[in-house]
């Protein structure tokens, strides 16, 4: 494997655990959040620093993930009353809220971000496969959730939280499970993305990178593991193929957004459930 293609493996790997982790709170329990890469940036900020300590891998990745599901469990609790458009507001105001902060704190680099992160311990290569498996853990993990009771019971406040309450659901705490698996997995991926990168800068935990992150979402088709993990490469992928997809990235994305929207509102999930038997 050549180290472009080791690098190209790394970021599917990590656009993928961000997807699959937005999807648990967008797809799976139906509440909207336009701030998710102020998650991922918690997670990394997180790793970047301890890693700058002498924090070996394992808890560096630990302590990133451990520190945006707790902030993101915080975020639901002020979530709690506020559905749709209001819960995306919020979730948008975490963001604005995260990259302000991290801006004007000098010990975590301020406007230039943190350079210097140790490196991994392990080749590029060696790296990219372990990214991957990450990412097929999580993936797993997402399936498991979608076909147990837990996913049921996401299903029915996703479909209703007021018909959810009357059979008993704890709308609320179900929530917030959901907030904290879905944070806690970005901010993994936060901090797997710190020593592939080896510098951080607060732009790319920005507004642009939480849309980002929803359009390989909604593309894919909300609440659908394959569908997400499909949109996900394919969207990665999409600068790839030429300099211009790459220069119009968000034109591309914006105007995809659009025609999914319009034409297929289930992503590329529902394409495939239109086939016949």
């Amino acid at each position: 494997m050549s180290a472009y293609i080791a690098s190209l493996v790394s970021v599917i790997g990590i656009n993928l655990i961000l997807a699959l982790s937005l999807n648990i709170i967008t797809g799976f329990c139906g509440q909207v959040s336009l701030g998710h890469a102020a998650f991922y940036g918690i997670g990394a900020y997180t790793a970047a620093y301890l890693a700058k300590l002498g924090a070996p891998l394992p808890l560096t990745l630990l302590a990133g993930a451990a520190m945006a599901g707790a902030i993101g469990i915080v975020v639901g609790l002020t979530s709690l009353r506020v559905r749709h458009d209001f819960l995306a507001v919020t979730t948008m105001g975490i963001g604005f809220v995260f990259l302000g902060f991290v801006r004007k704190q000098k010990w975590l680099g301020g406007e230039l971000g943190i350079s210097g992160i140790p490196g991994s311990g392990l080749d590029p290569v060696s790296y990219a496969v372990l990214i991957v498996a990450f990412a097929a853990a999580v993936m797993g993990f997402c399936l498991w959730i979608k076909h147990s009771w837990m996913g049921f019971t996401f299903d029915a406040v996703a479909d209703d939280e007021d018909a959810a309450r009357t059979v008993g659901v704890n709308v609320s705490t179900y929530k917030l499970v959901a907030f904290g698996i879905g944070t806690a997995l970005a901010g993994l991926a936060g901090g797997l993305y710190v020593y592939f990168a080896r510098i951080i800068l607060p732009d790319t935990f920005d507004f642009v990178q939480s849309i980002a992150i929803l359009t390989m979402v909604v593309i894919g088709g909300t609440g659908s593991v394959w569908g997400v993990f499909a949109a996900t490469i394919a969207l990665t992928l999409l600068p790839e193929v030429s300099r211009a997809a790459a220069d119009y990235r968000l034109l591309i994305f914006g105007a995809m957004l659009i025609l999914v929207m319009r034409f297929s509102p289930g992503g590329l999930a529902s394409l495939v459930r239109r086939k016949p038997a």
